[in-house]
């Protein structure tokens, strides 16, 4: 093992397979610098790299990671690839280099279960989160292993699993013209396709494999799909619950939208309420969820982990960064 940190445990990680989920790293000096904590990272960046692929998250904790521009230095250390933000629903700002705000939505509001961007054909394949600000309370990002979800609900509900394989879904989404920083999925379509053009925003749709219908108050109607609700992971040689299903159903709702027209089988046809629930606590009840420590950095395979966010009460800043 690595010199400059240990793996540690903490109270909440679970076992997989005799593997801790989350694999947690700390310092094994006292009070390390920054600068040494990039340069570990970057000469121990193949063991790192393993360690997440064998746990499929990474919780960094008790390194010296005091600012945004900090984190920055820490995500640019791993070398991976930037992937810009386009066609996500989230209200952002950026904030420094790759950084920026994790989701803006108002504290009280939970943020259910995804996989970055997963109704997108280009996703994250990794994303990071730091806790610049600690929450005075709640505020946790819970994160849940996607084959195993995909295990528990084929063995339950094995028909409706078969019907997801085969027909996928379809998300459907409206937006306001500009953000709504009330709705957690309040990114208008200026600043989810990153113009002010209609023309243009229907081009970046149509490369994301998105219909733009536009309404009459100068909003638009986003299209997804049908694509895929599971996903093989190659890596790992598994099916993974790759899909936004619960989240659309359960949680994008503002005053454009309503949950359960936000998501469809591939056909059109609706949803069992029951089996989506059911979901639900599938993934509440398989997932982890560890408090939030000012300077910790989690990294999140986006193949392997879904996460999600529980209200919290102010003042809470958590960062994000998405890698290729």
């Amino acid at each position: 093992m690595a010199e400059p940190f240990v793996e540690t445990r903490i109270p909440q990680q679970k076992l997989y397979e005799s593997k801790p989920f989350p694999a947690v790293i700390s310092p094994s000096l006292p009070a390390p610098s920054l600068p040494l904590f990039t340069q570990t990272i970057t000469t121990h960046k193949p063991y790192l790299d393993s360690l997440l692929h064998r746990s499929g998250a990474v919780l960094f904790r008790g390194f010296p990671v005091n600012s945004a521009t900090d984190f920055n230095d820490v995500v640019e250390a791993f070398g991976f690839d930037e992937l810009p933000y386009v066609g996500g629903a989230a209200p952002r700002t950026s904030v420094v280099g790759r950084v920026f705000t994790a989701n803006e939505s108002p504290p009280d509001q939970k943020i259910p279960f995804h996989h970055e961007m997963a109704q997108v054909p280009e996703f994250p394949s990794k994303l990071f989160f730091y806790c610049e600000v600690e929450p005075n309370s709640g505020g946790e990002t819970p994160i849940v292993l996607s084959h195993v979800v995909y295990e528990r609900m084929k063995e339950k509900h094995p028909e409706f699993v078969q019907r997801l394989e085969e027909h996928g879904l379809v998300y459907v989404r409206v937006l306001g013209e500009d953000d709504d920083p009330s709705s957690p999925i309040g990114r208008g379509w200026k600043s989810t396709f990153l113009t002010h053009d209609k023309n243009v925003a229907e081009e970046r749709a149509a490369k994301l494999g998105m219909k733009l219908e536009w309404t009459e108050e100068g909003g638009a109607k986003t299209i997804m799909g049908p694509i895929p609700a599971i996903k093989f992971d190659k890596s790992r040689n598994r099916k993974v619950w790759f899909n936004s299903m619960v989240a659309a159903y359960t949680g994008w709702e503002d005053k454009r939208n309503e949950p359960r027209k936000a998501v469809t089988f591939g056909d059109g046809e609706p949803l069992p309420e029951d089996i989506v629930h059911d979901c639900l606590r599938i993934l509440e009840e398989e997932c982890v969820a560890v408090p939030w420590q000012r300077g910790d950095v989690l990294l999140i395979d986006n193949w392997a982990v879904l996460h999600s966010r529980r209200p919290f009460v102010p003042p809470r800043r958590v960062l994000a960064s998405l890698c290729k």
